[in-house]
């Protein structure tokens, strides 16, 4: 594209068409162009444009975001630290920061005040500073420190700028507004470099609560990205030729197809990019895990036998004997040794240890709260489920979490509600074969016999050679009324024992 600048007319013009800006806009671009062989110090610009005039920083950058609208996101670079370079029509710079993490990668920035009130400023300041540790705390991704963030307080800042000088990938921001007592925190994050928009939520609650406030906002905040960062990371990385992809790539790439398991070449695919993100890397403890609850979820839809579903028994040992403290490893391999492997008190403890290192992770509460239900701990593993779902309501496992706390209902004696749940589950999830089980069982005893049969029509088709006896040896519970229930029930449905 064609920038021409005519000083003495203050005119603009993009391949022949006129710009319109504004009076200073046009005086930091005039500079600008006329020292494009070099990077213009932001102190140089202000002394120029604004002169003999005392102005503060956050002016110089809004008439930066105002020409990168006006002319292109890449016509000005930033080189951090130093100030800005016109790049269209210029020759290409490199423009120096600090390296993008390899992990997910997120700034807290501080949230705008609108309560109206100067003095309420220790209050949001402080609520960001708890979120800013709560997702400090998420081995998953990178957090940049409040200290780096707080430069930015009263600025009108680009958010591409702000993921190039902090070299970070997402950014989180906000703001609070106050009503008498009320107060009401707006959240939403955001990828930096596109600005486009991932997740957002509100929070209202009471200034005498504050505290408590702080901290669940700070906690849904924390247990919401974490699934959501994953996601959009692993969006990001489909978009990249496979030729160029890291082991972490490959993972990010597997991640859906395993997590979420709604056909059988997914599983395909996503174990041969896990298969070969091992090759790239032998000790990949995250792939690893992925591997344990790929076959997890094989053996969940029944796409796999259970025999078929225990091959990943040694990358389990190998994930649970390296004292890692990455907690989402440890929650993969922890359910899948539990659930597969059989060894109860072992998973369970590899999950309490990753809720310690990670208490804001839904996934970490939703797969503990699965061994409690296998254990027969049914009022923990309800606490555990509900509070994933408090963490994480937009889960993309919330099917799991909803079948997990229907199974404890059941073993509880609350087959209505273990109905409701089961049904919900179904319809979020269809190919989670626990719902269809689980409401084999329930329509059984409720005397729905023939939706029962229904369930039952589905498990025939998606095991041929399903029989109680299969299921008495491949089940983890421990309860013997929920083993009881559903014998009764596949009897009555014709399996055979």
């Amino acid at each position: 594209m064609k920038l021409e600048v005519f000083e003495d007319q203050r005119r603009v013009t993009l391949d022949g068409e006129d710009v319109v800006l504004g009076a200073r806009a046009f005086d930091v671009l005039a500079y600008l162009h006329a020292n494009a062989d070099r990077v213009v110090s932001k102190a140089e610009l202000l002394d120029h444009v604004w002169q003999g005039m005392v102005v503060e920083e956050g002016n110089l950058s809004v008439q930066i975001t105002g020409l990168r609208k006006a002319l292109g996101r890449e016509a000005i670079k930033t080189v951090p630290g130093v100030g800005y370079r016109l790049t269209m029509g210029a020759a290409p710079v490199v423009v120096e920061g600090p390296a993008v993490p390899a992990i997910p990668s997120l700034a807290v920035l501080p949230f705008a005040n609108l309560t109206g009130s100067a003095d309420k400023e220790y209050l949001v300041d402080g609520i960001v500073t708890e979120i800013t540790s709560a997702l400090g705390r998420v081995g998953s991704f990178f957090v940049t420190s409040s200290t780096s963030t707080f430069t930015y307080k009263g600025r009108a800042v680009d958010l591409a700028e702000v993921g190039r000088e902090l070299g970070v990938r997402y950014v989180l921001e906000g703001s609070i507004q106050a009503a008498g007592d009320r107060i009401r925190i707006f959240t939403q994050l955001v990828e930096a470099e596109t600005g486009r928009m991932i997740w957002q939520d509100r929070f209202d609650g009471e200034m005498g609560d504050i505290f408590d406030l702080q901290d669940r906002v700070a906690e849904s905040v924390a247990g919401a990205l974490e699934p959501k960062l994953i996601w959009a990371e692993a969006v990001r990385a489909t978009g990249k030729p496979t030729a160029s992809l890291s082991a972490y790539e490959l993972c990010l790439r597997a991640a859906p197809m395993v997590w979420k398991l709604n056909a059988s070449h997914n599983l395909i695919d996503g174990l041969d990019l896990l298969h070969r993100a091992l090759e790239l890397d032998p000790d990949y403890l995250q792939a690893k895990a992925l591997v344990c609850y790929a076959h997890t979820a094989a053996f969940a839809t029944r796409f796999w036998t259970f025999e078929k579903a225990q091959a990943a028994l040694p990358q389990a040992r190998q994930v649970l004997d390296s004292g890692t403290n990455d907690p989402l490893a440890l929650c993969y391999a922890g359910h899948y040794i539990a659930y597969i492997g059989r060894a109860y008190e072992e998973g369970l403890a590899a999950l309490q240890r990753a809720e310690v290192l990670n208490p804001n992770s839904g996934t970490v509460a939703m797969l503990l709260g699965w061994v409690h239900v296998y254990m027969n701990q049914d009022d923990a593993a309800i606490a555990s489920l509900e509070r994933a779902k408090r963490l994480s309501p937009l889960h993309p496992h919330i099917a799991v979490i909803n079948c997990g706390i229907a199974n404890a209902l059941m073993q509880k004696g609350d087959l209505e509600a273990a109905v409701l749940l089961y049904e919900q589950a179904r319809a979020e999830y269809p190919e989670f074969a626990s719902n269809q089980i689980g409401l084999i069982g329930a329509y059984w005893a409720l005397g729905r016999r023939k939706e029962a049969q229904e369930m039952a029509d589905w498990l025939r088709r998606r095991v041929p050679d399903m029989s109680v006896s299969t299921f008495r040896s491949t089940r983890p519970q421990h309860s013997a009324a929920y083993h009881a229930l559903i014998c009764d029930a596949l009897t009555g449905c014709g399996f055979p024992d």
